[in-house]
């Protein structure tokens, strides 16, 4: 099971030469799908408990467009393990407006954590 989002990455997030984002602002998208993996699966947000594993693999940037995909990698009876990988889909090319589509999306962070779902809630969607 998974679920994807996609978001424009405005300018004004960038806070590095560069115009580079910070990479808290990819886990912040990692949150937000996996709410929704969550609510897909449970019918509940859950909480989640924390990462196991992050990895910075390439820049983001105020301009890019990313997709967030979160997919379930295991399950437990309340707990639930999810991988996390952002994408950058097309990039700025400079503060004018021009952009690209990228031919092949570039991995910019993967991710692995755990959620939990409350007791009642376990197992009680999809």
């Amino acid at each position: 099971m998974q679920v994807i989002h996609q978001r424009y990455v405005a300018h004004s997030e960038a806070h590095y030469a560069g115009n580079l984002v910070d990479g808290a602002f990819g886990l912040a998208l990692f949150g937000d799908a996996g709410t929704h993996l969550a609510i897909v699966m449970d019918g509940h947000e859950g909480l989640f408990a924390g990462y196991s594993s992050v990895e910075f693999l390439a820049p983001v940037r105020g301009g890019d467009i990313v997709e967030v995909e979160a997919r379930l990698a295991a399950k437990g009876d309340r707990s639930r393990t999810i991988d996390f990988e952002l994408r950058v889909i097309a990039r700025a090319l400079d503060h004018t407006g021009e952009a690209e589509v990228l031919a092949e999306p570039l991995v910019a962070t993967r991710a692995r954590g755990t959620g939990v779902v409350p007791a009642d809630r376990k197992g009680s969607a999809a």
